[in-house]
């Protein structure tokens, strides 16, 4: 009987399809992110392939266009280097990826820029990285300036939040010196439903590796931003084609809710030391 079992597990495994029992678990980071329950996780791992799947089992699908190649995370797992020109990852619209329809939103990835001066940024200087929004129906963006900018702001990275009709945008940001290959935890909270007599309209929040660095009134300049849904996709490595980031963009994951800080920090812990015999940083 034990002779027969064994062999029919050989055959299945020769035949290329495991038991149930031998397939891989997520484990290190991804299994800490999926703890939390995204509604959209996707590893940034298929740079060379046609598509990127949905870890989070929500089937949000992206799809890859444009230059691109395989780079490393800080544990050694796969991300994926867009080249700056024409690289990006496309997902479908989704109610789930919109702060409108989900009451509170974070967005989180690592990000690593390859330059520190983006040849294809908008006429200020500034290149957004990942984001949702079209004319007539923008939501939010991840931005990243180039050292030198119009606006003074050397390499600030930053998140937003806009009305529909786009204009002004509310948001948060940290500005330090960054390196070219530096791994940054990147990671933006949306909260209009996290109202109090500080923020009569909710806030804008960013984390750099798991730290919070600014939080935001959702205002700009007596404007108040009242986050509305589109059917504009969310995109990575560009928002709306207007600029494109030259870097590494690895695991995208989105949550229905504000993240607390303790599980931003979690993540952050579990990309650096998950594999400390490796010599990377712990």
């Amino acid at each position: 009987m034990r002779r027969t079992l064994i062999a029919v597990v050989a055959a299945a495994l020769l035949a290329g399809a495991s038991p149930a029992s031998a397939r891989p678990l997520p484990c290190g980071y991804d299994a800490t992110v999926l703890a939390d329950s995204p509604v959209a996780y996707w590893r940034m791992s298929g740079a060379v392939a046609p598509s990127e799947q949905d870890a989070s089992g929500h089937g949000r699908t992206g799809t890859y266009t444009g230059g691109r190649s395989v780079a490393f995370l800080p544990n050694g797992d796969r991300a994926t280097d867009f080249d700056g020109a024409t690289g990006y990852l496309q997902v479908p619209d989704s109610d789930a990826l919109s702060p409108a329809t989900t009451g509170a939103f974070t967005l989180e990835a690592w990000m690593r820029p390859d330059i520190l001066e983006f040849p294809h940024a908008e006429s200020s200087g500034y290149v957004h990285w990942m984001g949702k929004g079209a004319p007539g129906q923008h939501e939010y963006v991840s931005r990243m300036y180039s050292k030198t900018n119009t606006e003074n702001r050397p390499n600030r990275i930053s998140g937003y939040a806009f009305n529909s009709d786009g204009g002004l945008g509310a948001g948060s940001y940290f500005q330090d010196p960054v390196a070219e290959g530096q791994w940054i935890h990147y990671a933006l909270v949306i909260n209009p439903a996290a109202v109090s007599a500080e923020y009569p309209h909710g806030y804008v929040k960013i984390y750099r590796d798991g730290v919070l660095r600014d939080q935001d009134q959702l205002v700009i300049r007596d404007i108040v931003i009242t986050p509305e849904g589109g059917t504009a996709p969310f995109r990575v490595g560009t928002r709306d084609f207007g600029s494109w980031f030259a870097g590494a963009i690895g695991k995208v994951a989105v949550y229905d809710r504000e993240l607390p800080v303790e599980r931003i920090s979690a993540h952050t812990a579990a990309m650096t030391t998950t594999f400390p015999h490796r010599g990377f940083p712990r």
